[in-house]
């Protein structure tokens, strides 16, 4: 073996080591990379699953984080950009779709800390109701960005201005990773537990 041969397959070794040939992660036919960008941040994917209604795929959700995290707590506690990205696996009404969150998000607070919420979640509501409906491979995003607040994308296109609580961040988190979590394996999913 000579000298450039050896060279060669070190630099390999220590691109593969380093998580530079790092490639997506699929989740019911959806790509995830493994890194993105949000707001000068580079995040990496904590974790991605499937959201099932009875036997139903309903869509895939992936959580990326600036640095991995394996319990709620320690999600929470981050205090850099927050993404959590979602494709539509089969098509919904999305005025639905905005009452589950509602309903996910009152069902992980105590009830004076919702109501301090309510005007956002009167937005989000109508946010998603202004789609009608999202069909299967619709995405939509939401980002926490420190400084900026909560923004939401469908379909590629932010939804007017961003919501500026923190805390309105961490009570959408509470849908996936709360005490009362939409789906118990996506929630391990997301935090990166193996199946």
């Amino acid at each position: 073996m000579n000298l450039i041969h050896r060279c060669v397959l070190l630099a390999g070794a220590c691109l593969l080591a380093t998580g530079a040939l790092a490639q997506p992660m699929t989740v019911a036919d959806v790509k995830y990379a493994e890194t993105l960008q949000v707001a000068d941040a580079s995040l990496q994917l904590n974790g991605a699953g499937v959201r099932y209604k009875a036997v139903f795929k309903v869509y895939t959700a992936g959580l990326y984080l600036e640095k991995k995290a394996a319990t709620t707590a320690e999600v929470m506690a981050l205090k850099g950009p927050k993404r959590i990205s979602i494709t539509m696996l089969r098509e919904i009404d999305s005025t639905e779709l905005g009452k589950l969150f509602s309903r996910g998000m009152e069902d992980n607070m105590d009830r004076a800390a919702f109501s301090k919420l309510i005007p956002g979640v009167l937005r989000m509501s109508q946010v998603f109701s202004d789609h009608k409906k999202l069909a299967a491979g619709d995405q939509f995003m939401i980002d926490w960005v420190p400084g900026t607040g909560t923004i939401i994308t469908v379909k590629g296109k932010q939804q007017g201005e961003p919501f500026k609580e923190p805390e309105f961040f961490n009570a959408l988190l509470g849908i996936w990773l709360g005490n009362a979590p939409a789906d118990w394996k996506l929630k391990d999913a997301m935090l990166g537990k193996p199946a």
